[in-house]
């Protein structure tokens, strides 16, 4: 089992599945079906690609990371992706046995998907967390060692209660965060005009000659955006219709109503709710102590990569980080040695 043709059959086979989860990280959160188109194409000029071209790493070395077509780039990261789904698939191979290596790759190549396309869309889909979820509780009841317990009941009330636990801890971290920092005002100076609008897409705020999609800044139902006018009476723009004077009126009947405006005050959050989510899949695959592991070492990693990037001011205009990739390095360290760290720590 140890022999040379095995490791490079686990290796061929990571870096294909590899080749798998790029096509998963660009679809995905652009909606296209993994089955149709269901040959890899350049998103530049929609080209498919045939079998050579489509070979993990070779083909992107031997096209110098550009679509012999048209010529676009290639992004590295489909490098990237294909030699860490090899290397990890290799290095779970080393680490545990077969069935409990199988069981972890499932778990890593959802880590890496969501990564990836946290890092450039700042989301986490459903069919990624909730789906995982569900594929962690399965694997649980059906490989000995992801859970403890000897019966499959045992381990599926582990994989259960590490999946609440992980989600318990992530919401109360966010709804901490909402009551601390979910409002943030801004003060206009000079003073702006604004104006709000009721389109077919849904209402805006005009301010300062810039269009605002109000629905970008309702993550809640109970959610509103202020604007707070010179004369010192305050705009209240909430889902339903905008709020003044204590009256509610609809978008359609305050189109175009407009002032001048000192300052808004914009609700936000903590994190995304799909990382409290991604948690429910990270709960079901490690447990409790995996979940609480996540999180902490999670926080740790991002609030280290967050100094970095503020210094190097690399932050976007609203300061925000996706906190999944994070999530998903906690997750990768307990796999690979979480325990021992732990018992290392503790020991000190």
């Amino acid at each position: 089992m140890n022999s040379a043709m095995v490791w490079v059959t686990v290796l061929a086979f990571g870096l294909v599945v590899g080749s798998f989860l790029n096509a998963v990280i660009h679809r995905l959160p652009r909606e296209i079906s993994l089955a149709h188109p269901r040959r890899s194409f350049c998103p530049q000029c929609g080209r498919s690609l045939p079998w050579y071209e489509n070979l993990p790493v070779l083909s992107w070395l031997w096209l110098r990371g550009a679509c012999s077509s048209c010529g676009a780039p290639i992004p590295v990261r489909y490098v990237v992706v294909e030699v860490i789904t090899g290397a990890s698939f290799v290095v779970l191979w080393w680490l545990f046995p077969p069935a409990l290596a199988a069981a972890y790759a499932v778990l890593v190549c959802l880590l890496i998907a969501g990564t990836f396309i946290d890092l450039e869309h700042m989301i986490l889909p459903d069919v990624l967390t909730l789906g995982g979820a569900v594929a962690g509780v399965v694997l649980s009841m059906a490989v000995e060692g992801l859970q403890p317990g000897l019966s499959w009941e045992e381990r599926l009330r582990s994989s259960l209660f590490g999946a609440l636990c992980g989600f318990a801890l992530l919401f109360a971290v966010v709804e901490i965060g909402k009551l601390a920092f979910g409002r943030k005002r801004a003060a206009l100076d000079p003073v702006e005009q604004f104006s709000v609008h009721a389109d077919a897409d849904g209402p805006r705020l005009r301010l300062g000659g810039e269009d605002w999609t109000l629905a970008d800044f309702f993550y809640r139902a109970t959610d509103a955006l202020d604007v707070e006018l010179t004369d010192g009476s305050i705009w209240r723009l909430q889902a339903e219709g905008v709020k003044r004077d204590g009256v509610l009126v609809t978008y359609a009947e305050a189109d175009g109503w407009n002032g001048e405006a000192r300052a808004v005050v914009v609700p936000r959050e903590a994190m995304g709710f799909g990382d409290v989510k991604f948690m429910l899949t990270l709960g079901a695959f490690l447990g409790w102590p995996g979940a609480v592991f996540s999180i902490a070492a999670g926080s740790i990693l991002g609030a280290v990569a967050g100094i970095a990037l503020l210094a190097a001011r690399r932050l976007d205009a609203a300061g925000r980080i996706p906190f999944g990739p994070y999530l998903a390095a906690g997750a990768l360290v307990w796999i690979l040695g979480g325990p021992d760290l732990v018992r290392w720590y503790l020991g000190r």
